[in-house]
């Protein structure tokens, strides 16, 4: 069974930084595509990043092509979102998910509750 924990959130300022960790425990991480997604209240969980289980590709939403990377450390059994140049409306609950099934280029268009794992979720608030 893996497990997936976030850490990283916090306050920012538009047009700042932040990085996003995601660290699983758990034998088979190597062979579970990963990603994030963004919560706001309200609103539907909506996709932000994958990547594959080989960490040979990955994917993003519109609106964060250009701004954030996705990347996948085996080895740690983490996966990272660096995010730059934020603006107040990447605010949100920000959560790992992880999926054996489903391919990482599939997760854009697939509803987030067919994700197998999550994790409990980090808060991102950029100010204006």
């Amino acid at each position: 069974q893996v497990q997936l924990v976030e850490s990283g959130g916090g306050l920012v300022q538009s047009r700042g930084s932040l990085r996003l960790s995601c660290a699983a425990s758990g034998r088979t991480f190597s062979s579970y595509s990963m990603g994030w997604f963004r919560q706001v209240p309200g609103k539907e969980r909506e996709f932000v990043a994958t990547v594959s289980w080989s960490a040979d590709n990955t994917y993003y939403a519109d609106s964060a092509k250009g701004r954030f990377t996705i990347s996948k450390d085996n080895a740690k059994n983490t996966v990272y979102l660096q995010m730059n140049s934020l603006k107040p409306e990447d605010t949100g609950v920000y959560y790992c998910a992880a999926s054996r099934i489903h391919v990482a280029s599939s997760w854009s268009n697939l509803p987030y509750r067919y994700l197998e794992l999550w994790g409990q979720g980090t808060l991102v608030t950029v100010s204006s």
